[in-house]
């Protein structure tokens, strides 16, 4: 790992102020440090978040929950106001990597990061969140770019993400055993914008499944989605899996997820 200068700024104003030339934010350290150790990214300065009270908090903000970029995984999981207002997205939190990631992690640090098969882009496209920074609204579809890619400039610090709470909603990933990142994870959802559908790991960014989506919005039934059909344009094929197969297992995560969104709206009634 190559030197770098380290610093905890006690404010966001300053942690912003201290982000300039090459310098990196660290908000957790789960990716980061490991590309650091690899000689991966050296980056000139590290600009700690962790002393940033004002980026963690969840709180309800009319027909939206909002999060702190800085609140873990396991905050997310275990937060009761997230289980209240948006299930799906607790559970995805609580299956994310093992307990020292999940408690180290953070959700700004993971979006910022963009790896093509994280599970937070999949919740933020299906839900059709909005990424606040210091200087910006971003909607989650403009925010993801490509692979490790985002619309964030050189210093631009994210604050929190708003997420709309839907009607129902519900995530199903495959994963791969060794990393637990998604091999497929898909983000079902239906909401005051109509049904979404998410898809990440199987492609460079997270995307949209439209043809899925039109189906749903007919009716909201795994069986929907029987007749429909998954390109393998431009998705992953590698070790783990070939596109062929990623094709696969979108629908069948797809077909869980809306079973499952069902169900749980199935409970509430």
């Amino acid at each position: 790992m190559y030197s770098f200068d380290y610093q905890r700024p006690g404010s966001q104003a300053d942690a912003v102020r201290a982000a300039q030339g090459e310098a990196r934010y660290l908000a957790g350290g789960q990716s980061l440090v490991q590309a650091m150790k690899l000689r991966l990214a050296s980056p000139e300065r590290m600009v700690d978040l962790g002393g940033l009270a004002e980026l963690r908090g969840i709180k309800q903000d009319g027909a939206n929950l909002v999060i702190g970029a800085m609140c873990t995984h396991a905050a997310v999981a275990s937060s009761a106001e997230v289980r209240r207002a948006i299930p799906a997205l607790a559970e995805l939190a609580e299956g994310i990597g093992d307990p020292m990631v999940r408690n180290m992690g953070t959700l700004g640090g993971s979006i910022a990061n963009a790896d093509p098969a994280a599970d937070y882009p999949a919740a933020l496209v299906g839900l059709g969140a909005t990424v606040q920074t210091d200087r910006r609204s971003i909607p989650a579809e403009a925010f993801f770019t490509g692979l490790y890619e985002t619309a964030l400039e050189p210093g631009e610090l994210v604050i929190s993400v708003s997420f709309p709470k839907p009607q129902r909603a519900a995530y199903s990933k495959l994963r791969q055993p060794a990393s637990r990142f998604a091999l497929v994870g898909v983000f079902v959802c239906q909401g005051a914008n109509g049904v979404r559908v998410a898809v990440t790991g199987a492609g460079s960014s997270v995307f949209r499944q439209n043809a899925m989506e039109d189906a749903l919005a007919k009716n909201f039934a795994p069986e929907s989605l029987a007749q429909v059909s998954v390109p393998t344009d431009n998705l992953n094929g590698d070790i783990h899996g070939s596109a062929t197969y990623r094709a696969a297992m979108i629908k069948l995560m797809a077909q869980k997820a809306v079973a499952s969104a069902a169900a749980r709206a199935g409970e509430k009634k």
